[in-house]
C-alpha cells in the first residue's frame, strides 16, 4: 500500500481535515519501502505576492462523499468513497484518518488519487474503528472530512461466526451522581445469539477497564473518580464483540473497587498537577493582493502531553475580517478572533502541529497578531 503514515509522538502532526475521527492534525511519520521513517517533507504553499489578485485560489477540493466499509476482516478493512472535486487546483491524493475507540490516538494512510483502499496498519481483532477520508490538491490544500464510517473487526476469518451482534443501545446511568449507579441498556441481536455483554469503565483518553460481563441488561457500577464514563458492548459464543454502545457520565464518585490506592504510583500521578500547556504559534500570510489575503496558523504542541479540544484566540492589528476557514471554525468579533478545532484534530499529541487555513477581505495594511493562545495560554512564536 503506498505510504503508510503512523502516529508517532516525536515526530510532526499531519496537516489533515478528516472530519474525525477521527483523523486529521494527527502526528504521522512515513514510512518508505524499507520500512525507514524520514521526515515528511512540507506542503507547498502559495508564494506571498504584495500586490494584484493571486495566481491561485486558495479554495481546497470539496470532500469526499459516500465513504462505506466495503469488506471488514479481523485485521484489514475495505473502504470505498467518491471522488472529490477539484477546488482551485487539481486533485492529486486522499490521506485515511482512523482511531481506536476509546483510544485517543490515531493513524493515517497517504494515497495517491484513488477512490478505494484496504487499510492493515494498526488493524486487531475485536476491536472498533472509525474512518474518514480528506483529499489533496498539489499546493497542499485539504479538503474537510468525509462522512464517517463506523466498524468493529470480527476476532476470527475463519471461525464458525464472524459476524458481530448489533451494538447495545439506550444506555442509561441512575443515579447519575453518587458513588455507585445502575447502569441499564436495550438488548442486542446477533446472527445466531447474543451470549451476555461486557461492561466497560472508560477515563476519557486511553484506558478502559473491563467490569464485568453480565447476561442481563442491567449492572451495578462503583463510581470511582469524579468523572467516570461507561458504555457496553454485545458479545456472541465465538467472542465477537459489538460496536460501543452510547456512553454514560457519572459524576461524585469518591474512590471505590478498583480504585488506585494512596500509595499508587498512578494515583500520586493523578493527584498531582496537570502538566502545563505548552506552545509554539506561527502566524503566516501565504498570499496577499490589494483587497485581500490567505493565511496559515500554524499551532505546535511542545509540552509533554496532548493538547485536546484546542481553541485558538488571537486578534488582528488591522481591518482584516475573515470569510472562510478550513481544518477549523472560526468566529470572528471586531478584531478579536476565535479558531475551534474540527471533530478530525482536536487532539494535537507532544510534537505535533495542527495548522488552520484562513481566507480574508482587507484594506488597510496586514498586520499579523502580536500573540496566539491556545486555550488561553500565549504561545511562543
Amino acid at each position: 500500500m503506498p505510504g503508510t503514515r503512523t502516529l508517532l509522538p516525536s515526530l510532526r502532526l499531519a496537516s489533515v481535515a478528516a472530519a474525525a475521527l477521527l483523523a486529521g492534525a494527527l502526528l504521522i511519520a512515513v514510512n518508505d519501502a524499507s520500512g525507514s521513517v524520514p521526515v515528511a517533507a512540507a506542503a507547498a504553499t502559495p508564494a506571498p505576492s504584495s500586490s494584484g489578485t493571486p495566481n491561485t485560489s486558495p479554495f481546497p477540493p470539496t470532500p469526499p462523499t459516500n465513504l462505506q466499509a466495503t469488506v471488514v476482516r479481523s485485521t484489514s478493512v475495505t473502504l470505498t468513497w467518491t471522488a472529490s472535486s477539484r477546488g482551485c487546483c487539481a486533485v492529486t491524493g486522499y490521506d485515511v484518518t482512523y482511531m481506536q475507540a476509546f483510544y485517543d490516538v490515531g493513524q493515517v494512510v497517504a494515497l495517491g488519487n484513488v477512490t478505494t483502499a484496504t487499510i492493515t496498519t494498526g488493524i486487531r481483532p475485536g476491536q472498533q474503528y472509525t474512518f474518514q477520508v480528506t483529499a489533496h490538491d498539489d499546493l497542499g490544500h485539504r479538503s474537510g472530512g468525509s462522512n464517517p464510517v463506523v466498524v468493529v473487526t470480527p476476532v476470527t476469518d475463519t471461525g464458525p461466526d464472524t459476524v458481530p451482534p448489533a451494538a447495545p443501545t439506550g444506555l442509561q446511568a441512575n443515579p447519575a451522581n453518587g458513588p455507585s449507579t445502575t447502569l441499564t441498556w436495550s438488548p442486542s441481536t446477533d446472527n445466531v445469539a447474543v451470549t451476555g455483554y461486557n461492561v466497560y469503565r472508560f477515563d476519557g483518553v486511553f484506558i478502559s477497564t473491563l467490569l464485568s460481563t453480565v447476561t442481563g441488561t442491567t449492572y451495578t457500577a462503583q463510581v470511582v473518580s469524579p468523572r467516570d464514563q461507561f458504555y457496553v458492548r454485545a458479545r456472541d459464543a465465538a467472542g465477537n464483540v459489538s460496536i460501543a454502545s452510547n456512553t454514560v457520565v457519572v459524576t461524585g464518585g469518591t474512590g471505590g473497587p478498583g480504585s488506585q490506592g494512596p500509595s499508587s504510583p498512578a494515583a500520586s500521578a493523578s493527584s498531582s498537577a496537570p502538566p502545563v500547556l505548552s506552545c509554539r504559534a506561527r502566524f503566516t500570510y501565504t498570499s496577499v493582493w490589494s483587497s485581500g489575503f490567505v493565511a496559515d496558523v500554524t499551532i505546535t504542541n511542545t509540552g509533554s502531553t496532548p493538547i485536546v479540544d484546542w481553541v485558538v484566540t488571537f486578534s488582528f492589528g488591522g481591518d482584516e475580517r475573515i470569510g472562510q476557514s478550513w481544518n477549523g471554525t472560526f468566529t470572528q468579533n471586531g478584531a478579536a478572533v476565535t479558531l475551534t478545532n474540527a471533530s478530525w484534530n482536536r487532539i494535537i499529541p507532544p510534537g505535533g502541529s495542527v495548522t488552520v487555513g484562513l481566507y480574508g477581505a482587507r484594506t488597510a495594511p496586514l498586520t499579523p497578531p502580536p500573540t496566539v493562545y491556545v486555550n488561553g495560554v500565549p504561545c511562543t512564536s
